[in-house]
């Protein structure tokens, strides 16, 4: 991009007297004027669509640096606007993360000072209402699953059980005798029957079985988690 520079000063000309020679104005003079106007417009850019190049600066103190970051309208905006921008986004104490990439936010966002951040930890909001969470910082958990003292009761129960014993005898019998559990007894026809009573015991054998439940071990009770690097801005 060039300036126009006038060559020739043609107001100059007036004051010289009648017949000297530079007093007239030439073709080549108006040429040369011409010609140097048609360079430094060509080399202008345009009102509509300009193409820059070079390193186009705006004034320090100019709107486009000192907007307000909520406006949303075409106003141009220099590198120190989308800084002061980007510093509101991430002030000091605030977390950034990148699933890719493991640099530096310093270097990425061009500002702060940033330090490595909940290395093997999950972040967890804040909750008034709960004393494990209530206070920004704290940490706890464990990866590792702990198996929970706790007992099992069972009850085994024996219902008894009945020994029968069935005699058979004649069709008829006759003068029965005896009583209680000293037994009776009867005759027929020569035959006699015998009944006696008496109590018989045997342990029984009961197997219980008490079957466990939940698993124990490391790593037992992890969260779906997927792993990023995370920075929090100190400074």
């Amino acid at each position: 991009m060039t300036d126009y520079t006038k060559a020739t000063n043609f107001a100059s000309k007036d004051s010289l007297s009648s017949g000297n020679s530079l007093k007239i104005v030439k073709g080549t003079e108006i040429d040369t004027e011409f010609n140097s106007i048609a360079t430094a417009i060509a080399t202008k850019a345009d009102l509509s669509g300009p193409t820059f190049t070079g390193t186009p600066t705006l004034p320090t103190g100019t709107i486009a640096t000192t907007q307000s970051s909520s406006d949303s309208s075409t106003k141009l905006a220099t590198t120190a606007f989308v800084q002061s921008v980007l510093q509101v986004l991430y002030p000091i104490g605030s977390v950034y993360s990148n699933a890719t990439s493991s640099t530096n936010p310093g270097t990425l966002l061009g500002f702060g000072t940033w330090t490595a951040f909940g290395a093997g930890k999950v972040m967890v909001g804040l909750d008034s209402g709960d004393a494990t969470f209530s206070t920004v910082g704290n940490t706890g958990g464990s990866k590792d699953a702990i198996t929970v003292s706790h007992t099992h009761t069972a009850t085994s129960t024996d219902s008894g059980h009945t020994h029968t014993l069935s005699i058979s005898g004649g069709s008829s019998i006759t003068g029965l005798g005896g009583s209680g559990s000293s037994g009776w007894q009867g005759t027929n026809t020569g035959v006699t029957y015998v009944s006696t009573s008496g109590t018989n015991s045997s342990t029984a054998n009961i197997s219980t079985t008490i079957n466990s439940t939940g698993s124990s071990g490391t790593n037992a009770n992890l969260m779906p988690y997927v792993v990023v690097y995370m920075w929090k801005r100190t400074a």
